[in-house]
């Protein structure tokens, strides 16, 4: 692979790196099964591609996408929380009302901004800046992204979001309102969500209504190759593997590309990736059962050699 299509996996690492930290807050955090990401992707870019070509500032427009986000995952933990409609119903039902409230957004399934002013035609014209701008504009928002998420999740607030997908029994015994912390979990995540794809819109220079599709499935290969590569055994590891597993997860489906793949199988080469990353830590502890076993035997073997050559000598 050339340098162009590694920076341009990194690019898209970087920048669906928010999107792959809302789906670990709502999957891995809240531990509450969200299927909103596919339509609250999709609204993040046309809201900041409706605001953009109306003459707003690009920058708005991502702050503006980000609250349509947690909008959406305020409905759905609405519908969860106040209509008692189970978790993945919920998220369903969003999803599918988004897509009608996309194209009303949008007035249409497409919307252009090739010529119209974004973050990333802002960033291209500084002097020297052509080439890497993306990747350092994609690093910066992505620390802005990681340090304000890390702060949040641990002040009292957060704690309590992380407790209530831990053990919300528990929780509530304290005295803590798990519903209201469902709700904060949810609008978060998707506000992560909608942001991503609020960039992503301008970085690709277009808005479509069907770029949500198959978002969550991209979202959780994502966090699980990352967790498989840099473990969550703490809270930033956590937060920094789902960065990896997005960069990564894009290095990927580059590499197959370039090796010939036509790009509707893209979606089938999403769900098997998911399904070795799933199996990868089931298949990772029974090789690493069975060297424990081979290494058990292997020092039997070599402690009754020793007994036999000590009872030889004597």
């Amino acid at each position: 692979m050339s340098l162009g299509i590694w920076l341009g996996s990194l690019e898209q690492g970087l920048l669906w790196g928010a999107m792959v930290l809302g789906v670990y807050i709502t999957f891995r955090v809240l531990d509450y099964p969200d299927l909103t990401v596919d339509g609250a992707f999709t609204l993040g870019a046309a809201v900041a591609a409706h605001y953009i070509l109306l003459g707003g500032n690009p920058w708005v427009a991502v702050v503006i996408a980000l609250f349509s986000g947690a909008a959406a995952g305020l409905i759905t933990g609405l519908l969860h929380t106040g209509l008692k409609v189970a978790p993945l119903l919920s998220g369903i039902l969003t999803m599918i009302a988004l897509y009608s409230i996309n194209l009303r957004i949008m007035g249409q399934a497409n919307l252009s901004l090739l010529r119209v002013k974004t973050i990333f035609n802002q960033v291209l014209n500084i002097p020297q800046l052509d080439t890497f701008g993306p990747v350092i504009l994609g690093l910066l928002v992505t620390l802005v992204v990681v340090s304000l998420l890390y702060l949040f999740l641990q002040t009292e607030l957060g704690m309590s979001v992380r407790a209530t997908g831990n053990n919300e029994q528990m929780i509530r015994s304290l005295g803590v309102n798990t519903s209201t912390m469902k709700l904060v979990g949810l609008a978060t995540g998707n506000a992560l969500v909608a942001l991503s794809g609020g960039l992503v819109a301008q970085y690709q220079g277009f808005a479509d209504i069907g770029m949500g599709i198959g978002m969550i499935v991209a979202g959780l290969a994502s966090v699980i190759i990352g967790e498989a590569l840099v473990g969550n055994q703490t809270l930033i590891r956590a937060i920094i593997a789902a960065i990896v597993g997005s960069i990564v997860y894009r290095a990927v489906i580059s590499l197959v590309l370039q090796l010939g793949l036509p790009a509707t199988d893209l979606k089938l080469l999403t769900s098997l990736i998911v399904v070795v990353a799933l199996s990868f830590p089931l298949v990772r502890q029974r090789l690493g059962l069975r060297s424990l076993r081979l290494r058990s035997e292997q020092n039997a073997e070599a402690s009754q050699r020793e007994q036999n050559l000590s009872s030889r000598r004597g």
